[in-house]
């Protein structure tokens, strides 16, 4: 089987280190030159991809794919993998299964309460109305066609390199406090999982929406704490939500609150957690020597 992915960031490049070997080829697009470089270099074929320019290869390159793999952000013009390859897409003639990477952030603000792939998405931020038009997009695309797509709607990912222990080191975890936030995480190698099912999944004409999050919603100044007594450090002081300097885009997070569950993905599409909440994920990150 070959795969083909649009936009390698963090989730999708560690499904691809990660399961390389179940593909005879792999292709990806990046934007810059030394990302190709040292894709190449593990035998990836990478291609320049941007709404101004792509590879004069990649149509013929696409054609080849079994498996498609998207995790490209659309913006306000939409989703431009879309709108620049959605004809090679429908003449790709063994493309068997769409997989898009999406958001819990879709679903809006529940007030804290329990939500599941049968509540109806109110996205309050721009880039959740974008994200919901990108989404239906693909699963269009993909009906059309006649082949299955598979909307992974991931909660805040974590993992190698990007998680509380490494923000303590460097000196930038904060200890925000709201009254009554919790977060769903997902560590990356959870969302490989995913990823991994969802291509394997026998409906061959799925058309389904997945949430792809931990088992337990916790306050985000719990997981800063857990880190911290792994390190053997004190955590930072608390910081009341209304004083804390935040962007624009970690202040948006703050705006919504609900609890997502995981029951489909677990029992329908059949996914184990290697990380069942932030605390075992958390354990596998020290062991392996991050924020050490």
């Amino acid at each position: 089987m070959n795969l083909f992915v649009f936009g390698l960031g963090y989730s999708a490049t560690h499904y691809v280190q990660t399961r390389r070997a179940s593909y005879a080829h792999v292709a990806a697009t990046a934007r810059s030159a030394e990302k190709r470089a040292a894709l190449a270099r593990q035998k990836i074929a990478a291609f320049d991809f941007s709404p101004e320019a792509s590879d004069q290869g990649l149509r013929e390159t696409l054609a080849t794919a079994d498996h498609l793999l998207v995790s490209i952000p659309p913006g306000a013009q939409g989703d431009p993998a879309l709108a620049h390859f959605a004809g090679a897409i429908e003449a790709a003639p063994y493309l068997r299964s769409i997989v898009y990477l999406s958001t819990i952030g879709v679903y809006g603000d529940h007030a804290g309460a329990w939500i599941d792939e049968s509540t109806q998405p109110v996205p309050s931020s721009e880039r959740s109305v974008w994200r919901l038009a990108a989404e239906e997009g693909w699963r269009k695309l993909a009906r059309d066609k006649g082949i299955a797509a598979h909307v992974l709607r991931l909660a805040g990912i974590y993992g190698p390199g990007q998680n509380a222990l490494v923000n303590l080191r460097a000196g930038t975890a904060k200890r925000i406090i709201k009254p009554g936030q919790v977060f769903n995480r997902i560590h990356v190698e959870d969302i490989a999982r995913a990823i991994e099912a969802a291509f394997a999944f026998a409906d061959p004409c799925a058309d389904r929406v997945w949430n792809v999050c931990d088992d337990e919603p916790a306050p985000p100044q719990d997981v800063v704490t857990y880190a911290a007594s792994l390190l053997g450090v004190a955590p930072p002081a608390e910081i009341a939500f209304e004083t804390a300097e935040l962007s624009p885009m970690a202040r948006s997070f703050y705006s919504e609150c609900k609890r997502c569950s995981n029951r489909a993905m677990r029992e329908e599409l059949g996914v184990r957690l290697a990380c069942p909440t932030y605390r075992e994920g958390m354990d596998q990150l020290y062991a392996a020597g991050d924020g050490r």
